[in-house]
């Protein structure tokens, strides 16, 4: 998660908050350039529904923040999902991992970025796959 200024750090397990004296565009460009960098996994991108639905005149300076952003993702697909739905997935990630934020000196409503990490060698369709094979298998035994 790379949060803006207002993010709360939060104090349950699971959760580290590092502080970072940057804006949400560039320290996206640097985790996406780090996990280029690993290769092991890739990066599922989220959103707030809310950041493409605020007005310039009601918070200064979104706009451009949204056109950085969109030049920060290089090309990886966002999804948008609202800001409490996300807050939710992050909860419940930090119940089973943990979650890194990257609280950052943004200053914009509903500016952070959500990151899921997936596998960059096994994709969703190749999961699939295997899961029906496996549930064949099963079904083929039990008879």
């Amino acid at each position: 998660m790379i949060g803006d200024a207002a993010f709360p750090v939060h104090s349950r397990p699971g959760v580290r908050t590092i502080v970072i004296d940057d804006e949400i565009p560039e320290v996206l460009a640097e985790v996406l350039e780090e996990l280029e960098r690993v290769q092991n996994v890739s990066p599922r991108i989220y959103l707030t529904r809310e950041l493409g639905e605020i007005p310039n005149d009601r918070a200064p300076g979104i706009e451009r923040h949204r056109q950085i952003l969109e030049r920060a993702l290089r090309g990886y697909p966002a999804r948008e999902m609202e800001f409490r739905s996300l807050s939710l997935l992050l909860e419940d990630s930090a119940n089973k991992f943990t979650v890194l934020v990257f609280k950052t000196r943004t200053a914009l409503p509903y500016a952070g970025v959500f990151i899921e990490l997936d596998s960059a060698y096994w994709d969703n369709e190749s999961e699939r796959e295997l899961r029906e094979r496996l549930e064949k298998k099963r079904r083929l035994e039990s008879t």
